[in-house]
């Protein structure tokens, strides 16, 4: 039962584990940003787990209240996700310069034609 106390932090560790071995692994452009994207996902759910009190409550202040959740992580991440949609969408556009000038998205073919050239 206390396996299930901590699925958070698993879940945590698959997709930052998933997300970097699909970066360093993949030859193919798409599939590093999609590698990239589970690995800050992944942090995400890190962040917001560490804000979370099991009995916290708003941090708003009234009678017999006594512990609050930490908001700060949670405003954080909502600036990391914007981030992360600009990031991303920032390699999506020079995926697509990369396919114009190269012809592919594989590291192997456009390493070869910088070879070439």
């Amino acid at each position: 039962m206390e396996f299930l106390g901590y699925i958070n932090y698993w879940v945590f560790i698959v997709l930052m584990m998933s997300g970097f071995y699909l970066f360093l692994s993949a030859r193919n452009l798409v599939k590093k940003i999609i590698g990239l994207n589970l690995f800050q996902t992944s942090v995400f759910i890190y962040y917001i787990s560490t804000g979370k009190l099991r009995d916290g409550s708003v941090p708003i202040q009234t009678e017999g209240i006594e512990s609050y959740s930490n908001p700060l992580p949670h405003v954080l991440i909502l600036t990391a996700i914007v981030v992360g949609v600009a990031s991303t969408a920032l390699g999506l556009s020079l995926i697509l310069r990369i396919k114009d000038d190269y012809g592919s998205i594989e590291e192997d073919e456009i390493d070869a034609q910088d070879v070439l050239s």
